[in-house]
């Protein structure tokens, strides 16, 4: 089979390598298409902490293309499905709570094992998902980021009726909005970019904040539409989805007393934080990754507004063209959502 291979900096091989045989309690599945990340750009750069050679991807969908014929599963040949990519040990302390995300051993195919950029793949069964109805196997192979929104908003406990802030309306700031919506709450969102605003009006925000990078954020008129909506309070949940230290520290002095704030952008850079502002406001304040196995239900949400997660793919590239793809990430010289590669099987209709 023809795999992708980043074998150093910048720099990937396609290579005709083994099948992948069939284990015991794993499937084969002809992998269709693979959506990129920011963190897939990172690996890329080597600027992870992975090790290369690596196949990357780790947000695929394809088809079973082979498993055992018996064993407690519900999955046959011909199944379209999304694949959990979480590797845990299932033994440390935090799996052994059901926190296996967060597992002191974690792995995920396509960051630090190999993944989907190649023809087939072997994964667990139990890491199968089915896709439901006629999503198409394109839009499902962002089951996975929907997860990522999902599990943070979780974390969040939002209740119906209340007024969240979202920092970042990038795919996962997006995703996390639309599923917000669902739950009945006000979402606003705040980003740099006005075509992000846009799309994030289209996933439900009741109104937008344009940030001007360098300039105080929120200005007087942004300040006086955010305490019309929240009574003078501030938002009961922000949703910090950049990760610039700025936003966190943002996120802490927007938020309302005995709010919630969800970390979910991740960066290595340092925040400086306010040691006031958290207890005097007695704020929750927590991170959130990956997902606990919710790439059901961002499957589920995905089908339900298929308008939506069709508007955050923004490029295609075959999979022969992938280091293009990777090229137009790094560059950021168009308006990029999610970067969609058509791998050798094609999608069907």
């Amino acid at each position: 089979m023809l795999a992708a291979i980043t074998v150093a900096k910048e720099t990937i091989t396609f290579h005709d390598t083994p099948e992948p045989t069939l284990e015991p309690g794993h499937a084969l599945v002809r992998v269709h298409n693979v959506t990129l990340c920011g963190t897939d750009l990172h690996i890329w750069e080597d600027d992870y902490p992975t090790e290369l050679p690596l196949i990357q991807g780790h947000e695929f969908s394809g088809i079973v293309e082979a498993l055992e014929p018996e064993g407690s599963h519900d999955f046959s040949i011909g199944d379209r499905v999304a694949v959990n990519p979480i590797i845990c040990c299932g033994e440390c302390r935090p799996c052994l709570t059901g926190r296996y995300n967060v597992c002191q051993n974690v792995g995920c195919l396509g960051c630090y094992s190999d993944g989907a950029l190649a023809e087939l793949i072997s994964v667990p069964v139990d890491k199968l998902c089915p896709i439901p109805g006629d999503l198409p196997l394109d839009i499902a192979a962002m089951g996975e980021p929907a997860s990522i929104s999902m599990q943070a908003v979780n974390r969040g406990r939002p209740e119906t009726g209340e007024t969240a802030l979202v920092l970042g309306s990038g795919p996962i700031g997006l995703l996390a909005t639309l599923y917000l919506t669902e739950l009945g709450v006000k979402v606003i969102c705040a980003d740099t970019e006005q075509h992000r605003l846009d799309l994030a009006v289209e996933f439900g925000a009741v109104d937008t904040l344009l940030v001007t990078p360098g300039s105080d954020f929120p200005d007087a008129h942004q300040t006086s539409r955010l305490d019309a909506m929240t009574d003078g309070y501030g938002p009961q949940l922000v949703i910090e989805a950049t990760g610039v230290p700025s936003s966190l520290e943002n996120a802490i002095r927007l938020v309302a007393s005995a709010g919630r704030i969800v970390q979910v952008g991740i960066s290595p850079r340092q925040a400086s934080v306010s040691m006031k502002d958290i207890p005097y406001k007695e704020l929750d304040l927590m991170g959130s990754r990956m997902s606990l196995n919710l790439i059901p239900d961002g499957l589920a949400l995905l089908a339900r507004h298929p308008d939506q997660a069709r508007a955050l793919m923004t490029h295609r590239f075959a999979f022969a063209d992938l280091q293009q793809a990777y090229r137009l990430m790094q560059g950021r010289t168009e308006k990029i959502g999610k970067i969609v590669i058509e791998m050798p099987a094609g999608t069907p209709a």
